[in-house]
């Protein structure tokens, strides 16, 4: 088959996790920014370079690689000097154990967060290890029965739970531990360390040298990950959701100078850690506005990338056709040199929702089905694009073996498929594939085409009047001008952290309580750093937990939600 009659795909996964560390002392508050590395990314990038062929558009939050960075300097310089880890899990995997009691239940309570059949139960001695802690998570008082040898071992088989397959398959050393099982010493400590720091400091430049090869587009999200629309205009909430419930605030102060800086920002912290200015964006969450579009326009991107329900609510909005075949193509806005893709929601949805209790190889085969379905009805000349983008972390550990067989055949199975071309968004852009003219832009984000995740509840909204009362007393500061050069700059990464789009993710009744609770006090401790770096008191309501919701549902919240494809 000529290229002309094959079906371009771009499978494009979004790494990212919100700011951890506290810029006040540098202490990390949740470990799932090394965990995710030393399971997800690396996963990921093992896969690609096993199969020649495999092509995919990775994107970082560069927030999410500074914190990469950091932790692969802690361990190294505990490895050399002894120097103190940042962070309790990593410290605990050292031997680093609080003391019986509430400190000490809580870290036997974190080396239990991981999903029970995939990453527990999969490993005898660690379901038996978490069965004996069962009693002291119900009675933190008990914990003073769980002596130094039981920590050591929960927290070894911890990290080798959350370890990636590519990595539990080809590593000597983690293959001795698993051996070995239990009774783990400090030579086990040492050598899951010592793991953990390879993969850290090797991931970047294993991505560069995807990137350098051509295997992998590299690309970037604005540096926090905020929703730069709401920043620009609360009101862009309404273009898709007229009669959501706005925060009692006009809007965010100076929106549109923070919107630049997290732009600009973005793509200097992209280019600090692989070297080059990335050419696409992922929007955070896929959130997207007219005013958005003109900014990356302006500050040089070349293709930016939304949910397919946004393209669906334009396209109505503006009386044209919205069938299937509308978000298969590339899309630019009159006078803009920037292009649009709108990601295929089912297709993802199916990745990262359904395929994970089906045979590999079932799975598979019904996604080359549906793109096969697609390459045969469209027309070869309007040159289609399907756009598979998703969460590139979360939804592998609902997968056996953290998606090894599903991954390694997906990849394996399109590379070789003869109606089926993989590329990546600035390949298909540079083959000189003409864009469609893109209607009046519905502000929106991929979840339903919405921004009703990130506000319009009672604590969406409060979360944003905390952030708009902030900026506030931030601009009153700045314009003082009695702050150091350096702490004018730490003033911006602390606002910047403030302005992710986390925080208000999380608040909300169909989140677990637990995370509810977690993230609503994590983002007043940002908050309230940002405050000590500009010298000020802050407001009272700031040390009071405001989150009134939560569930105790479990399963795939929070982190893992549908775009409400239909």
């Amino acid at each position: 088959m000529s290229d002309k009659g094959r079906l371009n795909l771009v499978l494009c996964w979004h790494m990212h996790q919100p700011q951890y560390r506290r810029l006040s002392d540098g202490q990390y508050q949740q470990p799932w920014v090394y965990l995710h590395a030393i399971k997800d990314y690396i996963d990921m990038a093992a896969h690609i370079e096993a199969v020649p062929g495999a092509r995919a558009v990775v994107n970082f939050s560069p927030i999410l690689l500074d914190q990469i960075a950091d932790y692969a300097g802690q361990v190294e310089a505990y490895l050399r000097d002894r120097t103190p880890l940042r962070d309790p899990l990593l410290a605990a995997l050292a031997g680093h154990w609080p003391p019986a009691g509430p400190q000490r239940a809580a870290l036997i309570a974190a080396c239990l967060k991981a999903n029970k059949s995939r990453m527990i139960d999969r490993f005898p001695v660690f379901r038996r290890l978490a069965e004996l802690a069962a009693p002291v998570i119900a009675d933190p008082e008990l914990s003073g029965y769980l002596g130094d040898h039981y920590l050591r071992d929960l927290v070894i088989w911890h990290h080798l739970g959350w370890l990636g397959e590519t990595v539990r398959r080809t590593d000597a050393r983690v293959e001795g531990l698993m051996r070995r099982g239990r009774d783990f010493d400090e030579e086990s400590v040492g050598l899951m360390l010592s793991v953990v720091a390879e993969i850290l400091t090797g991931l970047m430049p294993r991505y560069r040298r995807l990137a350098a090869s051509g295997q992998v587009e590299l690309s970037f999200t604005p540096y926090s990950h905020p929703i730069v629309p709401l920043l620009l205009d609360f009101a862009a909430a309404r273009e898709a959701q007229p009669d959501i419930r706005l925060p009692a605030a006009p809007g965010y102060p100076g929106g549109e100078e923070r919107a630049r800086w997290q732009i600009r920002a973005g793509q200097e912290g992209f280019a600090r850690h692989f070297g080059f200015r990335p050419a696409g964006c992922w929007p955070a969450e896929g959130g997207v506005s007219a005013r958005m579009l003109g900014l990356l326009d302006e500050a040089g991107v070349k293709w930016a990338a939304s949910g397919e329900r946004v393209l669906r609510h334009s396209m109505q909005a503006s009386g044209r056709d919205c069938g299937h075949a509308t978000r298969h193509r590339a899309y630019a806005e009159p006078g803009r040199a920037l292009r649009c893709f709108f990601r295929d929601d089912g297709l993802s949805d199916l990745i990262g929702f359904s395929y994970a209790d089906w045979h590999a190889d079932d799975a598979v085969g019904n996604l080359i089905s549906h793109l096969e379905t697609i390459a045969h009805a469209a027309d070869p000349d309007t040159d289609p694009l399907v756009s598979i983008i998703m969460d590139g972390e979360n939804a592998w550990e609902y997968y056996p073996e953290n998606a090894y067989y599903f991954l390694r055949t997906l990849y394996e199975r399109l590379a070789a498929h003869p109606m089926i071309r993989l590329t990546t968004f600035s390949d298909y852009l540079a083959a000189g594939h003409a864009p469609v003219a893109l209607p009046p832009l519905v502000a929106g984000s991929w979840v339903n085409g919405t921004f009703a995740t990130w506000i319009g509840c009672t604590d969406k909204n409060r979360a944003w009047e905390m952030l708009v009362q902030a900026k506030t007393d931030y601009d009153r500061v700045m314009a003082l001008g009695q702050l150091s050069p350096e702490d004018v700059a730490r003033a911006a990464e602390a606002l910047a952290v403030c302005e992710g789009s986390d925080w208000s993710w999380w608040l909300g009744d169909y989140n677990p309580r637990e995370s509810v609770e977690e993230f609503e006090r994590l983002y007043r401790r940002h908050l309230a750093d940002l405050y000590h770096i500009l010298g000020e008191p802050p407001p009272p309501l700031i040390g009071e937990p405001f989150a009134q919701h939560g569930t105790d549902h479990a399963g795939h919240t929070g982190a893992m939600r549908t775009s409400g494809a239909v």
